[in-house]
């Protein structure tokens, strides 16, 4: 496939490749190498026949500019590279040449390359996701106990551990992980069907050819499934899932990372998110991809569920755009990817910019458990109340909330006799107030440990 130079940036090179041209022809090919060869086994042909067939079966024998040019007016791409593989064959034996794409339609073809090229762009996805979850679960679990500011509706609301901002971040992609190669064992299936899906030009043997075809390619062999496109879309909403996560991500880093806040940045050096016209900027580049990547993709999920009124035995029109859609998602989803384990490898956490930014806010992040701590001797309501009025007094004074609230107990004979003073205080440090998420992201991480241990094993047989 030709790509835009905007498209190029925002994706990679190994995505763009498994979606190229040559690669799609090739894919076409191979299932046509792969008919033939089971028509052969099966004694519906001379295995002669299969074998000059194969021989033609490579796509750098082909115009492929001159295919796409033809297929506009053909209506299909199988059509014209048909015709050429069937010129291509005649040339060395006119008998095989009958046989060529006996039995098959050009759907046939065209879903079954698709599947191919979606094997080796799963396969991309997945290695990218084995290196980031590896990035965040390694990050995770450093940072237990590094306290930062956990914010809500865009403002500080209270003390968390990164660590468990990192496990948050996490697990949605483990879950993808899983999921894809989920969707995928039902989706990556062979297509062959012949003309209406019956598989009647071949009679009772159909059933036996599409199995070997099945065989040859790897793929599960199942029913046609021509206008049933349940579960290729899921498998290309999955990848739409993904990339929404990958955008949460993105989101999330930027904002960190911007310069009032500081807690992340991206690698930097090399020219890397330099500025044209400034040169103090450390622009996150990799979050930028992601998001670009994640802004797009809504559009086109909802394209491959506009997709799926397809009419009677064969789609017109909502089929043809399903294969130009699709793709993108995956083009996206890896440009997202590969960016944020770029910044993931070399992320930098500046732990001590964390902490200032929690007491910048003069101990109000602290306040809730300050009030819980207090109801138990004066009830909540009464409790909520005075620290509502001693985070006022704290902002107007520009003091801490720890001293405040330790002036007013002292002022207060009831409080002064019921208060620990001393643990009152000890509610206002950041690191014991990372203890609740630590513990949350300890035991989640075990458990995300193991999911992604299972997950990398089985990508090794």
């Amino acid at each position: 496939m030709s790509v835009s130079i905007f498209d190029s940036f925002l994706t990679t090179p190994d995505m763009i490749a498994v979606f190229e041209d040559t690669a799609v022809v090739q894919a076409m090919l191979r299932f046509e190498a792969a008919l033939s060869q089971a028509q052969a086994e099966e004694g519906l042909l001379p295995s002669e026949s299969a074998a000059v067939i194969a021989t033609a079966c490579d796509a750098r024998q082909y115009d492929i500019p001159a295919l796409i040019a033809a297929a506009r007016s053909a209506g299909s791409l199988a059509i014209p590279l048909v015709k050429e593989l069937t010129k291509a064959v005649a040339a060395r034996d006119k008998g095989a040449a009958s046989k060529v794409h006996w039995g098959s339609t050009s759907q046939d073809v065209i879903d079954t390359a698709q599947v191919l090229v979606t094997r080796d762009s799963l396969q991309l996805l997945d290695d990218g996701l084995h290196d980031l979850t590896g990035h965040l679960l390694h990050l995770a679990e450093q940072h237990l106990a590094t306290p930062v500011l956990a914010r809500t509706m865009m403002q500080p609301a209270q003390v968390t551990s990164f660590g468990f901002k990192l496990a948050n971040w996490l697990a949605p992609l483990v879950r993808s992980r899983q999921r894809l190669r989920e969707a995928a064992e039902r989706a990556l299936q062979l297509q062959l069907g012949g003309a209406v899906g019956t598989l009647s030009v071949m009679d009772e043997q159909g059933p036996a050819v599409a199995q070997r075809v099945a065989n040859a390619l790897g793929l599960k062999n199942a029913p046609q499934w021509h206008t049933q496109r349940d579960e290729w879309v899921r498998l290309g909403l999955e990848v739409a899932v993904l990339t929404g996560s990958l955008g949460k991500l993105a989101t999330d880093l930027s904002l960190m990372a911007q310069g009032e806040i500081g807690e992340l940045a991206e690698p930097s050096g090399n020219g890397r998110g330099g500025s044209s016209a400034m040169p103090h900027k450390r622009n996150p580049v990799s979050a930028m991809i992601a998001l670009a990547a994640a802004q797009r993709t809504p559009q086109h999920g909802a394209a491959l569920l506009a997709c799926m009124g397809q009419q009677h035995e064969r789609g017109l029109g909502n089929w043809q755009a399903e294969l130009a859609e699709w793709p993108q998602l995956f083009l996206s989803a890896h440009g997202a990817l590969q960016a944020l384990n770029d910044a993931f490898a070399g992320l930098q956490i500046d732990r001590a910019r964390m902490l200032r930014n929690i007491d910048a806010l003069q101990g109000l992040v602290f306040a809730e458990a300050a009030s819980a701590y207090l109801a138990a001797t004066i009830g909540k309501a009464a409790a909520h109340a005075l620290l509502e009025k001693m985070t006022g007094e704290a902002l107007s004074s520009g003091r801490h909330l720890s001293e405040v609230l330790a002036e007013a107990v002292q002022a207060d004979e009831q409080l002064r006799a019921a208060v620990d003073t001393a643990h009152l205080q000890t509610l206002f440090d950041a690191v014991k107030a990372t203890a609740p998420a630590h513990r949350l992201a300890a035991r989640q991480l075990q458990s995300l440990r193991g999911d992604i241990a299972a997950l990398n094993l089985r990508n090794t047989k």
